[in-house]
């Protein structure tokens, strides 16, 4: 077998400026998708959103919102990034836009937003992630025949004492509180806010989505910040097939449950083989101001050379035939498979870096991450409908790098606008089938758009 080194670039090399070519050509297919699903009409016909007092003049709403959602898209972080972005004219050409704004521009519309049109847009949102839903093949949506519906909240640092809305958290930082409903794969709905109970909006969240799960025997996770009396209340009765919350919180009661049941209660495992041993059982208990009393699975670990047991608790309850039997083992299992969607916090949090509020202003912000979210899900949408299955394990930084960075010419040819994105080699099909279906369609003596395979 011949060696094989590293040597110098052998090319010559030449620098040309190409105000035809944009390294985004795959935000066609973002911009295509939403057409598809109507995001752009819903968004366009929300009323409130336009603070323009001549609105014959200036960046209409639906610019400004499809410019940023776009610009989450492309990878970029900031409105500074949103506004470089806007200086491709390609890409502007490319998706429909007169004209990028400036962050200045991005930032004053965010700034004039209010909750109702916050959730105006988070509304859209619902209604996309509904019909994709429907549409998607399901075992790319489901588990085991059944939507997963996860319940959690994460803190949004910021520096400074001027963001609105910011608390003190357990750490003595400011943050902001981003609680979220995820089904499946999508982000279901989210809510920014200044909530000093992590589980505060959770009653909320779930009456605005349970549309998305009534009726289909879905089942809920949520962390302990959910264990509380009248969490559990509310999540039993919002339509779920079966549900389990973590209990790590005030359990002094359920240790004292689990440590006085009998030794014949408890399923034990075969002892492994570094000596560790684990058992389950059920023990029923009232919390709180509880109307009833629910069953919660205990686990107990004890490794070698412990003296002492270590607990872990479940509350839960499963309203399936099939479920009322079930055994103590099966429902911690079933819980433990929720860190794949708490995954999903990282994902979004990483991928779209919305660890960082652009503005000080609590509506801003919150518009900024509504819209965040929806572009999230236009690019998971694009995956769960349209990439072969080996990629369904793609993050949004994955879909970005791999299919919506690639090259577009622009050129002018007997006075038509020709636009060529350069595909790479192995992904022509799935452009040339997606763009006959959902691409623009071009109209007599307008622009046209040729797919040609890039061959890198």
């Amino acid at each position: 077998m011949a060696a094989y080194k590293k040597k110098d670039c052998r090319f010559h090399l030449r620098l040309d400026t190409a105000e035809d070519v944009s390294a985004h050509g795959g935000q066609l297919l973002i911009d295509c998708l939403a057409k598809r699903f109507g995001v752009w009409n819903h968004l366009a016909k929300i009323e409130g959103i336009d603070p323009r007092k001549r609105q014959a003049s200036g960046f209409s709403p639906i610019s400004l919102m499809s410019q940023i959602m776009l610009g989450f898209a492309s990878g970029a972080t900031s409105l500074a990034d949103m506004e470089r972005l806007g200086q491709d004219q390609v890409l502007v050409e490319l998706v429909g836009l007169a004209k990028g704004a400036d962050q200045s521009s991005l930032g004053e519309w965010l700034r004039a937003q209010s909750s109702q049109s916050v959730e105006a847009v988070m509304t859209v949102n619902r209604d996309f992630v509904a019909e994709v839903l429907k549409k998607a093949k399901p075992g790319r949506v489901l588990d085991g025949g059944r939507p997963t519906v996860f319940f959690g909240d994460m803190e949004i640092e910021v520096e400074g004492e001027k963001f609105e809305g910011a608390r003190i958290n357990h750490e003595g930082n400011r943050a902001l509180s981003f609680q979220m409903i995820w089904v499946g794969p999508f982000v279901g709905d989210a809510i920014l806010d200044v909530a000093a109970d992590s589980s505060g909006h959770m009653g909320e969240l779930l009456a605005a989505n349970r549309r998305l799960w009534v009726k289909k025997q879905a089942h809920f996770y949520a962390n302990s910040a959910s264990s509380a009396a009248n969490y559990l209340k509310e999540i039993d009765e919002n339509g779920f097939g079966s549900w389990s919350v973590s209990c790590n919180k005030r359990v002094e009661k359920l240790e004292t449950l689990a440590a006085g049941l009998p030794e014949t209660q408890w399923s034990m495992d075969p002892v492994s083989e570094d000596n560790a041993q684990e058992g389950y059982a059920w023990v029923k208990h009232t919390s709180g101001d509880a109307q009833r009393s629910h069953r919660v699975a205990v686990v107990r670990r004890k490794a070698a050379g412990e003296m002492f047991w270590r607990y872990g608790f479940v509350v839960g309850a499963d309203a399936r035939p099939e479920g009322r039997d079930a055994s103590a083992r099966s429902v911690i299992r079933r819980h433990q498979l929720k860190g794949a969607s708490e995954h999903g916090f990282s994902y979004l949090l990483n991928d779209l870096d919305l660890r960082h509020p652009p503005c000080e202003e609590l509506a801003a912000n919150q518009m900024f991450y509504a819209l965040g979210v929806l572009a999230y899900n236009l690019m998971i949408a694009f995956r769960v409908l349209e990439l072969p299955d080996y990629a369904q394990g793609w993050r949004a930084k994955t879909i970005i790098r791999n299919m919506l960075v690639v090259p577009v010419k622009v050129s002018t040819h007997a006075r038509r606008r020709l636009a060529t994105v350069c595909v790479p080699a192995g992904w022509m099909r799935l452009w040339r089938v997606f763009l006959e279906e959902h691409g623009p369609k071009r109209t007599h003596g307008g622009a046209r758009l040729r797919v040609e395979e890039s061959g890198f």
